[in-house]
């Protein structure tokens, strides 16, 4: 099965150690946002979208891929790290999957250390994260969705 996965990782590269993680696990193809447009999308089979959390939802940039890019009826994951884990991230790239008839075959969240905002006034939060386990947690979930 060829993978792609698309990432946006800033600020601490939190995001960039899960994903970096999950390519030693296969043929596995990563391409942050800017790189997107030169890949030819048709040809994995299965597509992830990994992102640091900004304002409640995947970064912009994710979302405009995801719109632009992707073909109809894929298989999809979501990935992401955030300062304080809620269920409802995922909400947004969601919609656009969904608009684009894939398949969602499942999503991995962890924390990732936060600076943003009033977080930097207290030097972060969720400190030395993502961990070894929360890297490990990342590529489990990778390998069953992969089964």
């Amino acid at each position: 099965m060829k993978v792609l996965i698309i990432y946006h990782s800033e600020h601490h590269d939190n995001t960039k150690k899960l994903v970096e993680a999950i390519a030693q696990q296969g043929d596995v193809t990563l391409a942050d946002t800017s790189n997107a447009r030169k890949i030819n999308w048709s040809d994995y089979d299965l597509i992830g979208f990994a992102s640091g959390i900004y304002y409640q939802k995947f970064h912009d940039d994710i979302l405009k891929c995801a719109k632009e890019y992707l073909p109809q009826d894929k298989q999809v994951f979501f990935l992401y790290t955030c300062g304080v884990k809620r269920n409802t991230y995922i909400d947004s790239i969601k919609q656009i999957a969904d608009s684009k008839n894939a398949k969602i075959i499942g999503s991995y969240g962890c924390p990732g250390f936060d600076t943003f905002g009033p977080f930097k006034l207290i030097g972060g939060i969720a400190k030395g994260r993502p961990n070894n386990e929360d890297i490990e947690g990342a590529v489990k979930f990778f390998a069953d969705i992969c089964g």
